[in-house]
């Protein structure tokens, strides 16, 4: 198995979420059952390189796309991602290194050439089939959550799910925060029907309006989420959408933001 694949800090923390292997019959008992690390490491290959399943190299990640598949689809319906990113947050704030105070949300269309769940005609690509990731971030550009959509959903119709997806983060005392004091967003979330929400959720919405001159000054402390997104779709896997299975692809987003949240502990130490 490559090393490089699955680092021992990454490991260390996903291994206590992992479901339990299922026990091997004493009576043709098959097969020995692929090590969940190199399991792993094949899904972080796929997520890194972008390349189909069935070309995994499994003589140098040490299992084949299929088990590794296999593998992601029951952890992720185990629920181990988003569970692995909220761990990681709670570290992080821990640390002092979230900045909940101030949060960005904005959506990005990606193409899905195979169709399936949350797929639709995409308004910026020509009526193709699409998604769209939707995240919002903190005041440093950590995810916080991210969700996904058909490509022809209007970006504020999920401002709330998106921030209803934010999991409970704790500090070393005091109440888990989950709720930003002020949100920032673009002209697509221009509707103050949201607004009015926002206000009721004790939010206070920094929103640009349409139809003034840009300028807003908005954009130095929203630019984060354009980072972040550019971070996102460094895993080559995420820049199309490929799973027909939504919840598969959402479990590759949740992974990959557990990952940026990793990479910013490393930096901090």
């Amino acid at each position: 198995m490559r090393a490089d694949l699955v680092p021992d800090d990454l490991w260390e923390r996903v291994v206590p979420l992992l479901p339990p292997a299922p026990e091997r019959r004493r009576r043709y008992p098959g097969r020995l059952r692929v090590p969940d690390r190199a399991a792993l490491a094949g899904i972080m290959y796929v997520l890194r390189t972008g390349v189909a399943w069935r070309d995994v190299p499994a003589e140098s990640v040490g299992c084949s796309g299929v088990t590794a598949w296999r593998r992601l689809r029951d952890w992720t319906e185990a629920g181990v991602w988003p569970r692995l990113h909220a761990t990681l947050l709670t570290e992080l704030r821990r640390a002092g290194l979230l900045d909940l105070d101030d949060c960005a949300v904005d959506g990005s269309h990606v193409r899905a050439l195979k169709g399936g769940d949350h797929v639709g005609p995409s308004p910026v690509d020509r009526g193709r089939p699409g998604s769209k990731h939707h995240l919002i971030v903190d005041r440093l550009g950590t995810p916080l959550a991210v969700t996904l959509t058909g490509g022809n959903r209007h970006d504020v119709t999920q401002l709330l799910p998106l921030l209803d997806a934010v999991p409970p983060i704790r500090d070393l005392r005091g109440r888990p925060r989950r709720r930003p004091r002020r949100l920032y967003a673009d002209r697509g979330y221009d509707i103050d029907k949201y607004r009015r929400l926002l206000w009721k959720r004790g939010i206070k919405p920094l929103i640009a309006r349409r139809g003034v001159a840009r300028g807003s000054g908005l954009g130095k402390v929203r630019w984060v989420v354009e980072r972040a997104f550019a971070r996102l779709h460094q895993f080559k896997r995420l820049r199309t959408r490929y799973e027909r299975r939504a919840d598969l692809h959402h479990g590759l987003l949740e992974l990959a933001c557990g990952i940026i949240c990793l990479r910013r502990l490393r930096t901090a130490s």
